[in-house]
């Protein structure tokens, strides 16, 4: 609980909850981590909430989305809680494609809902995956924007979680460019490639189902914003500008995935041209003395037959032959 933008308690009791909230001056933040549907309905209870946003709360497979109450606001949103991808230590070198050949799809996500009333915000967790203390130290560090209310609190905590989507698309960006390097040099890819692109493909749907969502979100708390401080506009334009560039940058990264899958689908099959091409250049050389000695084999009289000139010139004739089509093969590249 904060006063006058100042913290005063951090373990407020659930019986003065409502009267704290209509205390003048007063500031109250409620996290309830993977709570039951009994403490759910207390708090409904105790703050007014409607059993419809009770339940949007705790349904599974809910999507982002902001629904406006009578007297309250109800969001749903998704943090990313991890992606098991090294981050490049140096944005020239990139990262290792050792760390990122043969990984599967490990994005995590953690669903983070939430009741914005006046004066308080009450956030909804489902599991403690998603860290919430760099929410509260952007709180408490900016006293002044505590000071504009409950606005200002929604926005920290969804400033941190679009953060998030930031450090898991940067992260994913670079894999794939390290992917990329991998593609040209002379080790052929094999399966390992095949299933990191797959992986990487599959957490860029997941993410984007997440990231374009929150456009909408951030988009329905301009028009219905909780708090009537002007100084929280440019906050939250900000705040809706790095969505729109979380979200383009998740769909440039869906092409540069699929543009990556086909051109090494292009390059194997490239390259199985030219091991088909260098087979038949050896089937062709190959066919000569074939072709010689078996001419030479007949049970018929011939130049040279039974004598050894006969001998040496067959042996000069498959040397030459297949010397000469050997160097026209390798000067058109077919061997």
């Amino acid at each position: 609980m904060w006063r006058d933008g100042v913290l005063v308690a951090e373990d407020l009791p659930h019986a003065e909850l409502a009267e704290q909230m209509r205390a003048q001056n007063t500031l109250v933040w409620v996290d309830l981590v993977d709570p039951s549907p009994a403490d759910l309905e207390v708090l409904a209870r105790d703050l007014g909430l409607s059993a419809g946003s009770i339940e949007d709360a705790m349904a599974p497979h809910e999507r982002p989305k902001v629904v406006r109450h009578p007297g309250y606001l109800f969001f749903q949103t998704y943090a990313t809680a991890g992606v098991d991808l090294p981050v490049a230590s140096d944005p020239q070198t990139g990262v290792a494609v050792a760390d990122v050949v043969g990984r599967d799809g490990t994005l995590s996500l953690s669903r983070v809902s939430g009741y914005v009333l006046p004066q308080a915000l009450v956030t909804v967790r489902l599991d403690d995956r998603f860290d919430m203390s760099e929410v509260v130290r952007r709180w408490t560090e900016d006293y002044d924007l505590v000071e504009l209310g409950e606005g200002a609190l929604l926005h920290g905590l969804l400033d941190t979680i679009v953060d998030g989507h930031f450090d898991t698309i940067q992260r994913l960006d670079d894999a794939i460019e390290a992917l990329e390097d991998l593609l040209f040099e002379d080790k052929q890819t094999g399966a390992d490639f095949a299933r990191t692109i797959f992986g990487l493909r599959k957490d860029l749907v997941q993410l984007r189902r997440v990231v374009l969502p929150m456009r909408e979100v951030v988009n329905g708390l301009l028009r219905h914003r909780p708090s009537g401080h002007s100084e929280l506009d440019s906050a939250y334009d900000d705040l809706y500008d790095h969505v729109l560039r979380a979200a383009e940058w998740t769909e440039s990264l869906r092409d540069m995935v699929t543009t990556l899958f086909e051109t090494n689908l292009s390059l194997q099959d490239a390259h199985l041209n030219i091991v088909m091409r260098k087979l038949a250049g050896w089937a062709a050389i190959i066919a000569v003395p074939t072709a010689i000695t078996g001419w030479f084999g007949q049970n018929v009289p011939y130049w040279g037959f039974q004598d050894s000139t006969g001998l040496w010139a067959s042996v000069v004739l498959i040397a030459v032959l297949s010397v000469g089509l050997f160097a026209a093969f390798r000067r058109n590249g077919w061997v």
